[in-house]
Order: structure tokens, then C-alpha cells, then sequence
């Protein structure tokens, strides 16, 4: 029987607009772009150039440091353009699509015939690798490091995330695939929610499987890593996405890169929140097309409401996003008597609103920060909603005053930016919590390199 680790403290947001258990019609994409800033840590180095034919599985650019991983085109068709910023900085490679769609062949392989090294050059050759993030400073991973495990999370806690197991249905043996392949590279630990079911989670082979219990963040994959096999200075570990896996499967079981995936659409500005296929990269103003109650005062996320970057309908499906989230944006709203009116339709952490007696109620929570940044309270806010052997505030100001001694000591090796989302929802001091994860990890990974 799976381990349980049950978690005491986390914080799950109940917002309206929770996607339906469907799959939405949406048309084929009009344009598809893979965007270097999508893959942390990389310096992207173009293999193509304008108006140049690629097939499905065939590379738009590489790390320049490691030439070996590529990032590959998830549909076959024309280089339309190549996007740049300041100093000449590659900020997307955009394809037009074809009508049939053509893919690299890869061959069927057998992934229980195949070594560890094998089935590593095999990712990499296909383009698969660039999907794969290290721990420590949460970067994409060096195909020269051996790492002492590979870490799946098979759910997700955030708010209105997709349920994995509709996703699931019918690429289980391509999960299956994948979860085998990983576990010919390194130890492979697979966690799952105490309310999964589904035999291909609960009963996965060739994997150590860890069923969580609890609130958001119990979902993250750094969560579950500092509760099964927590990082310690110069240790590495791998994490990848659950939809990185069942890719993965495809690639052995086909022979063919294919990063069509299922998507939610949700959030209470979303027109019939519900599930959609989509690739990788796809254009937002055709999945989103029509599907937008009041355009002009929402905001669209790409990815979820912690995590997700905000985005319009000219952007592109982030390579790591699993949704697409739509809320309203809150510059329109004028409350008479601010925060001291009573309010019972009013999403409170600290019980300041007699909302908390509805515990099933769903709220339309807008994009605003409702207050300015000041200085940091050491109050606790943070330890509440962090179920991690971490002191989250002392590392925020070790970060913050740039102590590296300080930062390794409370534990900056397990922690990404991610980890620190909820932290920053619950924050009275309004501070940008993710960002300064992220910078100082960066000032980390400069220094020791």
C-alpha cells in the first residue's frame, strides 16, 4: 500500500468558474510560438531562420550552453517570424501551422530494452529534455548532472486546476510508457492525491508511489520532495510535469514528438468554463475565441491564478501552462467604505469578513493587491499556508539582505518560486515574494557557477 503523508497546514481558494468535466470544441491553431523565456535558465540559440519549412519534432533553437538539448516545433509548417527584444533577445519563434500535419520519426522503441543513457539520448534527440526542471534553483535541467531521483506530481491543489485524472483518460499506457522510461534514468517518485482513484496512478508500476493529503500547496512538486527526499547542498533532482510524461510515452510508443494536450478554461469571466486539446504554443485568440464575458475588464492568465503569467488574446499557450484562466481585472470596482463595511461575499484569510462561516462557498476574487508594498511583519502569515521544514519568512529576508550563507542554511536548494505563491496571496506586506525566490535563486546559481 502507498505511503499517506497527510499535510496540517496549506490554504485552498475556492473561486468561481470551475471547468467542466467536458472537452470544449476549439478550432486548429492560426499560429503556434515556442518562447525561449518559457524555459528558465536557458540561452537560446536559433537553428532556423524565416520563412523556413519544419516539421513537428524538429528544432526552433537550443541551449546554447548545452547545444545537446533542443526545443523543438510542436506542429509542422513556416517559420513566420522570429520575435525580438532588447540586445537582439529571442522572444518567440513563431510557426504557421500546415493543414496535414507532418512529424519527425523518432521509431517505436521499447523503453524496458533500452539503458538509462539510452532512453536519455532519446529525449534529447526528440526535444523532450528541455521540458525537464532541476532542483536546486529550479531551472531546466543539465543532461550532464545525475540526479538522485526524478519527482512527478500526478495532481495539481491550485485554484480551478484541471483534474489530472480527466486528463488521464485514455493516455494511460502512454503514462504508463513514461513513468517506465523515467525510472530507467534515476529513481522515479510519483505523488497522488488521497482522492485519485484511477488504477494508472494508484497502482503505477516501476515507480515509488506517495498518496498527499491536504490543502494547496499539497500539489506542488517541491512539497512533496521535501517530505519524501528533501534536497541538501550539492544534491540535484529532476522534476516533470504529468503532461511532460504522457508525451514522453507517446514519443516511445509512436515514434512521433506530439504536445497536443488538455487544457482548462476557467475562471468566472470565462464563458462554460471546461476542458479543451490544445498544442503547445497554440495562439490564445483562437482558444479563446468568444469565450471571454467583458474582454475589456478582465484579465486572462496564462496558467493559474498564483502562478500564471498575465497575458491578452495576442499572446501563446505557455509550454508549461496546464489552463488558461479568466478573472475580472477589478480597475472598475469603487467600494464604498473599503475594507470596513461588513461583508459576508468577501474571500478572508484572517477571518476579518464573517465569510468563513460559508466553507463551501465559491468567491469572484479580481486581480487587485488592495494595498501597497511595506515593510515585511515577521507575524507568522507565512508558516501558516507553508507545509514545508522551512522557515519561509527568514529565508525571504536572507534573499532580500543577499546572505548566501543564510539562504542555504534555511533551505533556498528545495524551494522555487512557486512554492512561495500562496505565501505571496497571503501576504499583508504586499511583497513580490515569487520574484524574489526567483532573483535570488539566479544570484545563487550566478555565484556557485
Amino acid at each position: 500500500m502507498s505511503e499517506i503523508i497527510r499535510l496540517r497546514k496549506g490554504l485552498d481558494i475556492r473561486l468561481l468558474g470551475k471547468p467542466e468535466r467536458k472537452l470544449a470544441d476549439v478550432q486548429a491553431p492560426k499560429s503556434c510560438a515556442l518562447c525561449p523565456d518559457d524555459f528558465t535558465g536557458v540561452t537560446p540559440k536559433l537553428v532556423v531562420k524565416e520563412q523556413q519549412r519544419v516539421r513537428a519534432g524538429e528544432a526552433l533553437f537550443i541551449d546554447k550552453n548545452h547545444p545537446e538539448v533542443k526545443f523543438v516545433s510542436p506542429v509542422s509548417g513556416v517559420v513566420e517570424a522570429v520575435n525580438r527584444g532588447a540586445r537582439r533577445k529571442v522572444m518567440s519563434v513563431v510557426v504557421t501551422p500546415d493543414s496535414t500535419q507532418e512529424y519527425v520519426e523518432f521509431g517505436v522503441k521499447s523503453v524496458q530494452s533500452l539503458s538509462g543513457r539510452e532512453v536519455l539520448s532519446a529525449l534529447l534527440e526528440a526535444g523532450l529534455f528541455g521540458f525537464f526542471r532541476q532542483r536546486p534553483y529550479d531551472v531546466i535541467a543539465s543532461p550532464e548532472d545525475s540526479p538522485k531521483g526524478i519527482f512527478v506530481s500526478a495532481f495539481d491543489s491550485k485554484p480551478l486546476a484541471p483534474d489530472f485524472e480527466f486528463v488521464l483518460n485514455g493516455n494511460e499506457l502512454d503514462f504508463q510508457t513514461g513513468l517506465s522510461a523515467l525510472s530507467r534514468i534515476a529513481p522515479t517518485f510519483l505523488g497522488i492525491s488521497s482522492k485519485q482513484t484511477m488504477a494508472a496512478l494508484t497502482e503505477a508500476k516501476n515507480v515509488d508511489v506517495y498518496v498527499f493529503k491536504g490543502a494547496h500547496p499539497a500539489g506542488n512538486v517541491g512539497v512533496q520532495i521535501n517530505h519524501i527526499k528533501p534536497v541538501n547542498k550539492g544534491e540535484i533532482v529532476w522534476t516533470v510535469d504529468p503532461e511532460v510524461v504522457i508525451f514522453i510515452g507517446r514519443l516511445f510508443n509512436s515514434g512521433k514528438v506530439n504536445m497536443t494536450r488538455v487544457i482548462a478554461l476557467g475562471g468566472s469571466r470565462m464563458n462554460e468554463p471546461a476542458y479543451c486539446k490544445a498544442v503547445i504554443g497554440a495562439d490564445l485568440a483562437t482558444l479563446l475565441n468568444g469565450r471571454i464575458a467583458d474582454a475589456a475588464s478582465s484579465r486572462i492568465i496564462n496558467g493559474n491564478v498564483l502562478t500564471g503569467a498575465k497575458t491578452d488574446m495576442n499572446g501563446w499557450l505557455g509550454a508549461f501552462s496546464n489552463m488558461l484562466t479568466a478573472i475580472p481585472e477589478g480597475s472598475d470596482v469603487n467600494e464604498f467604505m473599503g475594507w470596513i463595511a461588513p461583508r459576508f461575499g468577501t474571500f478572508s484569510v484572517s477571518r476579518t469578513f464573517f465569510s468563513w462561516l460559508t466553507c463551501s462557498k465559491e468567491y469572484d476574487i479580481d486581480a487587485r493587491v488592495k494595498g501597497s508594498e511595506r515593510h515585511m511583519i515577521m507575524s507568522g502569515e507565512y508558516d501558516r499556508v507553508f507545509p514545508m521544514d522551512i522557515y519561509p519568512e527568514y529565508l525571504i529576508k536572507a534573499i532580500i539582505t543577499g546572505n548566501i550563507d543564510k539562504m542555504e542554511a534555511y533551505g533556498i536548494y528545495e524551494v522555487a518560486p512557486e512554492d512561495f505563491a500562496l505565501c505571496e496571496f497571503v501576504d499583508s506586506s504586499k511583497l513580490e515574494l515569487q520574484r524574489i525566490v526567483r532573483e535570488g535563486l539566479d544570484k545563487l546559481r550566478a555565484e556557485m557557477a
